[in-house]
């Protein structure tokens, strides 16, 4: 006992001294309680092309600690709130397993985007209470700032795309990316047709930017087999920064075979959810990049393991753009990661700061992003300027039975 109350001192006082709190003060933050958990819609946004949710999630404590997390829609994380209600929070990894393994099935990914919202908001009462950011509880800065590439470019007054990808680089981000011809669902899509044209597209942006990996291309699995490889081809001389989404991801295998007929850096995930989704991509080598993303993988904690598994196999890690407190989170991971290449995604070149947050709770400059120093995520949510949905102030009446191990952790019932 002597021992054990000697290591957990130790490792509270470790972050208590960065933090210039007492032990007491320590103590007390690690007997907090889950108390309430609110969702809210994020004002004036509607759905775009693709059901990813922006709702906010507030996890309020009885010691006044609020934790934001961004993600899920009403009815999943109404689901996972019910479950935490009088938990630690401290105990983010316990309570993950205990939500991700607490019901009949597996979650499947829409789920997974509201744990991931409210394990974001853990995180960020964790380093609230204990008074360092998280990046810090993660291991410590790796890297001094996360490089960015831009899918479009507002800043840009530029008439055509060529111009516009040559301002993109120009303002420092890393890449340009770019979409495949045609895709407008009003008019047929000829596919043999948009093959030459796009090639032909890639052809005119490599030379706008000077070449270098300055840019890279997107497939929107909108092509079939044949004609994605018809053009991965066709740009291997090309080298653009990665090819992503070459064909559908219902069947992941499949890339076994793509990555046996092309040499480009191929870039898939962001349709993926946690480490079991992407793990036979990575560590059978048939991607060069992953897509996976905050919330999407469930959580903090899980994309840091997906990033295990890219050192192990010597893969990057190039996450989809999802909303803006998810990209703050992500600085907070991917600079406190492996040194493998890396690179964020910006929807028009730049970081969204929206109302409801405080402006400064991302550091972007020169096309970079910086790691936030502030306790937690370094975010300040202002409820006013955003639509309450619902509230959860009691855990559920009828949770599913799981087993619990002589050492108290957790397993499938």
């Amino acid at each position: 006992m002597e021992r054990r109350h000697f290591l957990r001192s130790a490792l509270l006082g470790s972050a208590t001294v960065m933090a210039g709190l007492s032990m007491e003060d320590a103590r007390a933050a690690s007997k907090l309680k889950i108390t309430k958990i609110r969702y809210y819609a994020a004002p004036g946004y509607n759905k775009p092309l693709f059901n990813q949710a922006r709702g906010i999630v507030e996890v309020e404590t009885d010691g006044g600690i609020i934790g934001i997390g961004e993600g899920g829609s009403k009815d999943m994380v109404e689901q996972c709130a019910q479950m935490l209600i009088g938990e630690d929070p401290f105990r983010i990894e316990h309570l993950w397993q205990y939500v991700y393994r607490g019901m009949f099935y597996p979650p499947g990914r829409e789920k997974l985007h509201g744990m991931g919202a409210i394990e974001m908001a853990l995180w960020d009462i964790k380093g609230k209470a204990l008074g360092v950011p998280v990046y810090e509880l993660l291991g410590g800065a790796t890297r001094d700032y996360v490089e960015c590439y831009a899918t479009g470019f507002r800043a840009s007054k530029a008439k055509t795309e060529e111009e516009r990808a040559r301002d993109c680089i120009e303002a420092g981000l890393r890449s340009y990316r770019i979409g495949p011809t045609g895709g407008n669902g009003d008019q047929p899509f000829d596919f043999y047709d948009n093959v030459k044209k796009t090639v032909d597209f890639c052809k005119r942006i490599d030379e706008a930017v000077g070449g270098g990996g300055k840019w890279a291309i997107d497939l929107h699995t909108r092509f079939d087999m044949t004609d994605g490889l018809k053009i991965c081809s066709a740009l291997e001389n090309l080298e653009p920064y990665f090819v992503e989404d070459i064909v559908r991801s219902e069947n992941p295998a499949v890339y076994e075979e793509v990555r046996a007929k092309t040499k480009v850096p191929i870039a898939v995930g962001e349709q993926f959810g946690d480490r079991w989704d992407i793990n036979d991509m990575i560590e059978k080598r048939w991607i060069d990049y992953t897509r996976v993303t905050l919330p999407n993988t469930g959580g903090i904690t899980e994309f840091k393991k997906i990033a295990g598994l890219c050192e192990t196999h010597y893969t990057g890690m190039i996450p989809h753009f999802t909303g803006p407190l998810s990209t703050a989170a992500l600085v907070h991971v991917l600079g406190s990661s492996s040194p493998s290449r890396c690179l964020m995604e910006l929807g028009g070149g730049e970081p969204e700061r929206p109302a409801y947050f405080n402006e400064d709770f991302i550091h972007f400059k020169n096309g970079k992003l910086y790691l936030n120093p502030s306790p937690g995520l370094g975010v300040k949510f202002d409820p006013k300027k955003a639509t309450f949905v619902m509230e959860v102030t009691e855990k559920t009446k009828f949770p599913h039975p799981y087993l619990k191990a002589p050492d108290g952790s957790i397993h499938n019932w």
